[in-house]
């Protein structure tokens, strides 16, 4: 890593006075400094507020019939109805003062006004999984009079402005208000061409973020960060792939994001150009962080309720609802939508708080980074043979700003112990969470690499934390270089106890040069003659020492010390 604090790297002392201390605890360990505090504009939402859980964000739902009754004509007093659910007036849902996001129910021949489908002269519609028929929405005349409403609710009465508002899914989404293409597939049975359908897409997505900024060139009334695209990444739809970079397109347009299936966490959410992420060519996800949607303040959200809800089970309740958080994360989201019973809030409450406090962090600003040491399959890549890598379609950890690499000629590691197989939904496929050495063919390190946007400090402080499973007798320990050679952290023995443990190291000087073999900026060794195994590698922000006079007293510096619980 480079400069530091004003200071060029021969300015600056070695770190000689780094240290370690080891604790070993039981369990996964998913604690931070006690002064992390959310980040402003991340949060929980759910169709209802929960404080004790920290859910503060409600939504607000109508039906463009319920506030658009007739032409010309806007009431904000009626009840209204769509999906099987019945909706209060809007001037009753907005007279609480609390935070909401916001549906318009749009699409359904039974949500929108009867006037439309009469002027419109609408007469073919399809219907969805859930019953429901959908009119056209791409129509010229029914997108215009659903505009107009749009431009008397978002402009007029200035709705978009109102503080309270975090996020309104676009039209154009049919059930759940969600871009699902089963509607679309129908309609292009019918004769719609993408060629007509994407000339309507385009100038929709453009329409809607236009009419959120105010339709003016006035920047400090945009507010079409709030808009959400709620469709995905090659969608499964109609035209051999045409539409394949839609999502990407609402975003270049200038709208947010949101997938809906995170729970499903090895599956088609790995190449996403919408979320600036792709799969590398040696199986790594990699995130562009340079992406307009991470860098405006766009919501970026997800859903991760349905692990026994939703018609779906699972064998392992805390490894699901681990997985898909950590598939949230590493998409970047910002908002998480959960339910406080079918998303297990109080039953991993700890967890959950760790999910909370990173929500919408950028590397920058982010107390922790991390990877999850595993390989996995993405079934959908089985099938698409548009984006190629090396062993498609096995994909390697899920990585945020931490990443591990086999490399060298002694940092090899095999697959973990713990296979999983359709965990969630078959579509999930088959995984191998851990990273193991290979002690017998010399493969005893395993190397990682740190995002220079997350630390690029001199003689840093932080706490890395390893979780491990206990089993046999391995001896390992953390290697780094503290700026003028190589040391290491208290040696780690396993104690064969078969239960998942993490060793936190707190290590005071560590230079993260990329000074180790492989250019890594440390590395995992096993120097016993058994294996070892890892999960979960978490490195976490204490503090920077930038010259050797900015360090602490020596009186306040712990000794190199072993404790074991």
């Amino acid at each position: 890593m480079g400069l530091v604090s004003g200071y060029a790297r021969d300015e600056v002392e070695p770190c000689i006075r780094s240290i370690a201390t080891l604790t070993i605890t039981e369990g996964d360990d998913w604690s931070l400094p006690s002064g992390v505090t959310p980040k402003e504009g991340t949060g929980f939402f759910s169709e209802e507020r929960s404080l004790p859980h920290q859910v503060s964000i409600r939504s607000v739902d109508v039906s463009w019939r319920q506030i658009n009754p007739s032409q010309g004509v806007y009431n904000t007093s009626l009840a209204g109805s769509a999906q099987g659910m019945n909706f209060p007036s809007l001037d009753a849902q907005l007279a609480d003062p609390s935070p909401f996001w916001m549906r318009i129910w749009a699409s359904g021949l039974d949500w929108a006004p009867e006037w439309v489908v009469t002027d419109c002269g609408v007469t073919e519609t399809w219907q969805d999984y859930d019953g429901q028929y959908h009119i056209p929405i791409w129509d010229p005349c029914v997108w215009n009079h659903l505009m107009t409403c749009y431009r008397e609710f978002f402009i007029n009465r200035n709705l978009r402005s109102d503080d309270r508002l975090v996020m309104l899914y676009v039209p154009g989404a049919f059930t759940w208000c969600e871009f699902d293409f089963e509607i679309i597939e129908q309609a292009a049975s019918s004769g719609l061409t993408f060629t007509e359908f994407n000339a309507w897409f385009q100038a929709a997505m453009a329409e809607m973020v236009a009419i959120f900024n105010g339709e003016n060139a006035t920047a400090s009334d945009d507010f079409s960060y709030k808009l959400v695209y709620t469709g995905e990444d090659y969608p499964w739809g109609p035209w051999n792939g045409q539409a394949d970079f839609l999502a990407r397109d609402a975003v270049l347009a200038g709208c947010g994001i949101r997938t809906g299936i995170t729970e499903v966490f090895n599956f088609h959410l790995n190449h996403t150009p919408a979320y600036g992420a792709s799969i590398a060519p040696d199986g790594h996800i990699v995130v562009d962080e340079n992406w307009p949607l991470l860098n405006d303040g766009r919501v970026i959200a997800a859903e991760n309720e349905c692990f026994t809800a939703c018609g779906y089970a699972v064998s392992d309740v805390s490894y699901a609802v681990k997985m898909a958080n950590l598939k949230a994360l590493q998409l970047r989201v910002n908002y998480l939508y959960v339910v406080p019973e079918d998303s297990y809030l109080d039953t991993y409450a700890e967890h959950w708080e760790w999910v909370r406090l990173s929500l919408g962090r950028r590397a920058e600003d982010s107390p922790d980074a991390w990877v999850a040491l595993r390989e996995f399959q993405d079934k959908y890549w089985e099938y698409d043979d548009s984006h190629q890598w090396q062993d498609k379609p096995w994909i390697h950890n899920f990585e945020r700003w931490l990443v591990q690499k086999d490399i060298g000629t002694n940092g090899q590691t095999r697959r973990g112990t713990d296979m999983r197989v359709g965990e969630v939904d078959p579509d999930n496929g088959t995984s191998y969470e851990g990273r193991r050495t290979h002690h017998a063919n010399g493969q005893d390190y395993i190397y990682f690499y740190v995002d220079d946007l997350f630390l690029n400090g001199f003689c840093p402080s932080i706490q890395l934390k390893v979780t491990y499973p206990d089993t046999g007798h391995a001896q390992w320990t953390v290697e780094y270089f503290n700026g003028s050679g190589m040391v290491q952290t208290p040696v780690v023995v396993n104690q064969d106890t078969g239960e998942v443990k993490t060793a936190s190291f707190g290590i005071q000087g560590i230079d993260l040069n990329g000074s180790l073999p492989n250019q890594a900026d440390f590395r995992i060794y096993n120097g016993g003659a058994e294996d070892l195994e890892v999960r979960f590698v978490r490195m976490i922000k204490t503090a920077h020492w930038s010259r050797l006079e900015d360090w602490p007293d020596e009186t306040s510096i712990l000794p190199l010390v072993l404790q074991v619980q």
